[in-house]
């Protein structure tokens, strides 16, 4: 999967259903902090190409610094875009922790069902017991579909609590 966009469609999805019990940043910043291992091989020419970031132990620990980083990045982010202009916007620690885990481990089972060279059960098993369970082009149709609908989803959920909050507003 090229590096991280495709990724986003489910976390957008899961954005939708979870609204703000979910941080679609922290899950954004978690796919970033995944591809850096490949990033680097890649622009060096060495190392394993899904090397330890794409274990699930590898997974774990780049959740908790995705999470321990992602939190306070986020909140900045949000300000900076001016949607936490008083600073009253915080991500509580469940909702990062959710975030970063989601994101890491969905990559990881993403990644291993189109790489061969994944290893996600190292240390205790070499082998990608994911590997070819469904096919590449179907992988990149489910994260852009998702992403689509879920985009849809969000901002209808979206109209119908503004419009809730403007018709309560009007009943008095």
């Amino acid at each position: 999967m090229p590096f991280t966009p495709l990724h986003m469609g489910p976390g957008i999805a899961v954005k939708a259903v979870l609204q703000s019990s979910f941080s679609l940043m922290v899950f954004g910043w978690a796919q970033i902090v995944m591809d850096i291992q490949p990033l680097v091989v890649t622009l060096t020419g060495e190392g394993h190409l899904h090397g330890f970031s794409h274990t699930y132990i590898g997974a774990t620990l780049l959740a908790l610094f995705a999470a321990l980083s992602g939190k306070y990045l986020s909140e900045v982010g949000l300000h900076l875009l001016g949607l936490n202009r008083q600073w009253q916007v915080k991500i509580s620690w469940r909702v990062t922790l959710l975030s970063a885990f989601l994101g890491t481990y969905t990559h990881v089972l993403l990644d291993s069902l189109m790489h061969s060279d994944l290893e996600p059960f190292y240390p205790s098993s070499t082998d990608n017991l994911f590997l070819g369970w469904i096919s590449i082009a179907a992988i990149h149709k489910f994260c852009w579909y998702s992403g689509v609908i879920g985009g849809v989803v969000y901002y209808i959920i979206l109209g119908i609590q503004k419009f809730n909050k403007a018709d309560f507003k009007n009943v008095g």
